[in-house]
């Protein structure tokens, strides 16, 4: 009869002197479609669903129901969801190394040998050059300089500002802030003042949120995954998403009260009682931020179905507001 594996081990353990090491990520099958599968999930699929934010600027300004609208938001969100996979690409090939000793982050295609370190830099350069070239014939100047200031800043956030403490997170979220804006840009719509400030601090409390549940949860041995991680304290990054939070909260609720607490022909004041859904999703997802399990902001907003309802609540109500109903 085969000896059990439990006890196979355990006979190991005593024969070396020492439990075995973590096991190496098995590369996927090789094939014609390996490399081109690498360079996709490299590309960060998930992560596009970050790029729908920018339709935030016209739905804030209720422009959504034109086709010239749907179209120029179609052709932005194209494009900057190329310029963000470029920057992913490069991203990954900088950091092979320190990705493999990370326990997910060396399941990357590049960490794992999938995609060649060369490959991945020139894949990304060839996105990054098709997004600002396609931006300058196709859009707008402002919507052109705007997406190529986000490679620019992103590339040189992987390249040294993501060593930079502070400016880290100030790169990172001012990256989520030119998503908000850009639609609104390409579509000469003016930016209130009370909508950059929800999204730039609704932005830096998901990234200083991400950051602290790193920090917990590679407490010990942050230096060898995110070295800037050492530098700060979870005291800190609390300090900062809760702050950010309150900020959140409070420009939003100034920018709702802004035409008043009356409804304007509509049957309730809509606009004013979405505040109500806004600060229980920011509430909901301190949950997470406070277990330190928001990690992936794409997964808690995604995958928390609570979550879920009360933004589905709060369009419906923006929604109303906007219909005037």
């Amino acid at each position: 009869m085969a000896e059990p594996v439990t006890e196979r081990a355990a006979t190991l353990v005593k024969q070396s002197g020492r439990a075995p090491g973590p096991r190496r990520p098995p590369l996927p099958a090789r094939g014609p479609l390996r490399l081109p599968a690498g360079l996709i999930r490299t590309a960060r699929p998930r992560q596009w669903v970050k790029n729908v934010l920018v339709a935030a600027a016209p739905a804030a300004a209720g422009e959504l129901d034109s086709r010239h609208t749907a179209v120029q938001l179609a052709l932005v969100f194209v494009l900057f969801t190329a310029a963000a996979s470029a920057v992913y690409l490069v991203n990954d090939a900088r950091d092979a190394e320190a990705d493999r000793a990370h326990p997910e982050k060396r399941r990357r295609p590049v960490a794992a040998g999938q995609v060649p370190v060369p490959v991945a830099y020139g894949a990304g350069a060839l996105l990054a050059a098709a997004a600002t070239g396609s931006a300058a014939a196709l859009c707008t100047p402002m919507t052109a300089a705007l997406l190529s200031a986000y490679v620019v800043m992103q590339l040189a956030y992987c390249v040294w500002l993501k060593h930079v403490l502070v400016v880290d997170l100030a790169v990172v979220t001012t990256g989520f802030l030119m998503r908000a804006m850009i639609g609104g840009v390409a579509l000469g719509i003016p930016l209130s003042r009370w909508f950059l400030i929800t999204a730039g601090f609704g932005a830096l409390f998901m990234v200083a949120a991400k950051r602290y549940s790193e920090a917990v949860r590679m407490e010990g041995a942050a230096g060898a995954t995110r070295a800037l991680l050492t530098s700060y304290t979870t005291g800190y990054l609390r300090f900062v998403w809760q702050l950010a939070a309150g900020v959140a909260v409070l420009a939003y609720c100034l920018w709702a009260l802004e035409s008043g607490g009356t409804a304007d022909g509509g049957l309730l004041p809509w606009r004013q009682l979405s505040m109500i859904a806004f600060i229980l999703a920011v509430l909901r997802y301190a949950v997470f931020a406070d277990r330190g399990t928001a990690g992936a902001p794409e997964d808690v907003v995604l995958r928390d179905r609570p979550l879920a309802v009360i933004g589905l609540v709060w369009l419906a109500m923006y929604g109303l507001a906007v219909a005037d109903l």
